[in-house]
């Protein structure tokens, strides 16, 4: 009988490092690391309620609260390299709908979890507020995945 090795991770980029603010989503690196309860079904959330982005059409600054909810695989991702992915938007015009799906394929595709879902709740643009959410498919039996726990845009009243 042979030991099979262990699936070899590179060392984060950015844990412990200092790391300067990406340009753009396309240049973030996102640091992966292997899921310390490998087989466990269990969601991890991560809120960022300070999110901004630019409008594609006016260059002007817009403004969303995302929460992102994935069920781990093989590997989790690293938070300082999702703060860096998610701040490097601050430059990069995109519609909400783009935006949104984008950081939740990008994470789906890269990370490979069980299930992942990102709600983007948008600040008005024009007066609408813009909702936009996509996930992964349907959440796996037996994951508790509560309410994301963001109210719907209510203005001053």
């Amino acid at each position: 009988m042979t030991d099979t090795p262990e699936p070899v991770h590179p060392a984060p980029l950015h844990l412990g490092q200092t790391s300067p603010l990406p340009a753009s989503p396309e240049a973030a690196v996102l640091d992966y690391v292997p899921n310390p309860r490998a087989g466990s079904l269990y969601m991890v959330r991560f809120a960022a309620p300070e999110f901004t982005s630019l409008c594609p059409v006016t260059g002007q600054p817009d403004f969303a609260h995302l929460v992102i909810d994935y069920a781990p695989g093989e590997t989790i991702v690293e938070s300082k390299s999702l703060k860096l992915f998610l701040g490097s938007f601050r430059n990069h015009c995109g519609f909400h709908e783009d935006v949104t799906v984008g950081i939740g394929q990008r994470l789906f595709s890269e990370m490979k979890p069980q299930w992942l879902r990102i709600g983007g709740y948008w600040y008005p643009r024009g007066g609408i507020p813009i909702d936009v959410f996509w996930q992964s498919g349907p959440v796996p039996q037996g994951l508790w995945a509560p309410d994301q726990g963001v109210a719907g845009y209510r203005g001053r009243g």
